[in-house]
């Protein structure tokens, strides 16, 4: 991506990261309600993107009264709060119930269970904070 990026005008560069904010963001939002998607990461991903494109952009995202706490405890402290913690894997257990109870391939199931535990044990080595 890097290497990409350096032969970009500095134009186009704020733009292409003006675009993978965006896209991040948008798929962080949608992870807030779609358990297949997690939130935390996108979020952090956007206001990444923001900081290299948008002091203006990265400002509101870290000031918005939803994501701002998010990316905020990640910076200082790789934290993922106990709140979204227990909301992410408790949704994750809800679509992989339902995932049986709909009699999903024993296939998707399993590919299912190893996604969600992957990301679940992620979730649960991150440090948590009380936000």
């Amino acid at each position: 991506m890097k290497s990409i990026l350096k032969n970009l005008a500095p134009a186009a560069k704020r733009a292409v990261w003006i675009g993978i904010g965006v896209v991040s963001l948008l798929i962080g939002a949608i992870g807030t309600f779609l358990p297949v998607l997690p939130t935390t990461p996108f979020v952090i991903l956007a206001a990444f993107a923001f900081g290299k494109s948008s002091p203006y952009l990265q400002d509101i995202l870290e000031t918005n009264a939803v994501f701002g706490p998010i990316i905020l405890d990640w910076r200082r402290n790789g934290a993922i709060a106990l709140r979204y913690k227990v909301v992410s894997i408790g949704m994750m257990a809800s679509l992989l119930t339902l995932s049986v109870i709909l009699n999903a391939s024993p296939t998707v199931l399993v590919i299912q269970a190893v996604a969600i535990a992957a990301a679940s044990l992620f979730i649960l080595s991150r440090p948590g904070t009380a936000v």
